[in-house]
């Protein structure tokens, strides 16, 4: 059972090209929205998609996948965990996200 905890597996289109950071311990850290729909008929029959954003950051050789193969609207499999932070804006306010860290990568669609 401690393997499906905070397990997180998405499969959906990149919605932007990613940013990729190299840090200066060499590690590379890649950020990008990833859109995945859900479709379902509405109470008049007709076919209704609801698009739910995520935001998905890899590290390391998952980061390196990613900068090579990943591009804006690729359809792609993501695996990993939920991680929440919180930072101060530029505002002074407080703010709190949640991102899908990535521990897998699955390249899908065509060439």
């Amino acid at each position: 059972m401690s393997t499906i905890r905070n397990h997180v597996q998405l499969i959906g289109n990149v919605g932007q090209e990613p940013t990729v950071t190299n840090l200066e311990s060499g590690k590379k850290v890649a950020r990008f929205p990833l859109a995945t729909n859900e479709s379902y008929k509405d109470n008049k029959g007709e076919k209704q998609t609801d698009t739910n954003w995520h935001t998905v950051v890899a590290w390391g050789k998952t980061a390196e996948i990613i900068e090579k193969y990943a591009d804006k609207g690729k359809e792609i499999g993501v695996v990993g965990k939920l991680k929440s932070r919180t930072f101060t804006a530029n505002d002074g306010n407080q703010r709190y996200v949640t991102e899908v860290v990535a521990d897998e990568i699955l390249l899908m669609g065509t060439k």
